[in-house]
């Protein structure tokens, strides 16, 4: 599905590079967001990237310094080469040149050692381009442990639990066609856990069900008991 939903996270992270953007003279420019899983917060990340040019690039758990550097080059459109100090210099270079901001997703793995978010400092510092870093609800606890990586973080943005009116933006999306009542979008609010993508999948769930019904509107006493995602695991069958 390539529409994306206009929900309250994307805005919070437009908000969030506006303000690395235009920060002034002396401030810092990194913007720190963060929430459990399931808070839409690659989604939106993705979004404004796109709607941005900004360079987006999601960390993996196997990456050295090495990995991260040549993986931002690749996203630039670069053929990286060369060791750690030339590949530094090349993106540094690219974001100074191109005034455009870089976002790191699943920013958790790079604080498991002090070289992966030093590195990123040096990112910062040699282009002062904004930079914006998404992790774990944990993240701007973990990153305490680098005062000065710490210290220049000018925002601090937590991801807001999915809400009726994200639900309602993104009713259309998952159930193209159906009506769905206030009443059981706020139900699958209620059991969703604050988490978008729960709401997804069970607004992807109801389209499944209503279109082999042929059913164009439902409420919460139509879906009645049939089954809904809620995080649990399901029961075991006799």
């Amino acid at each position: 599905m390539s529409q994306v939903a206009q929900i309250h996270n994307l805005d919070l992270v437009r908000n969030a590079l506006a303000r690395l953007t235009d920060r002034g003279n002396g401030l810092p420019g990194f913007a720190v967001l963060y929430g459990p899983a399931g808070y839409a917060k690659t989604t939106s990340l993705v979004a404004v990237a796109n709607q941005t040019r900004a360079y987006y690039v999601q960390m993996r758990s196997a990456w050295s310094r090495k990995s991260l550097l040549e993986k931002i080059l690749i996203e630039m459109g670069g053929h990286p080469a060369g060791t750690i100090p030339k590949l530094l210099d090349q993106v540094c270079q690219q974001l100074a040149a191109s005034r455009r901001p870089l976002m790191i997703d699943e920013f958790d793995h790079c604080t498991r050692t002090d070289n992966m978010v030093e590195l990123v400092r040096d990112i910062y510092e040699g282009s002062q381009s904004p930079i914006i870093l998404a992790g774990e609800e944990a993240l701007p606890q973990k990153l305490e442990r680098w005062e000065r990586f710490h210290s220049r973080v000018l925002a601090w943005v937590p991801a807001q639990p999915v809400s009726l009116a994200d639900a309602k933006a993104l009713a259309p999306i998952y159930c193209p066609g159906i009506v769905i009542a206030d009443d059981l979008l706020k139900h699958l609010v209620s059991i969703a856990r604050g988490s978008v993508r729960r709401v997804c999948v069970n607004l992807y769930a109801i389209a499944e069900a209503l279109a082999i019904e042929g059913i164009k509107k439902i409420d919460l006493d139509g879906w009645g008991d049939r089954e809904l995602y809620t995080g649990h695991a399901p029961a075991r069958q006799s």
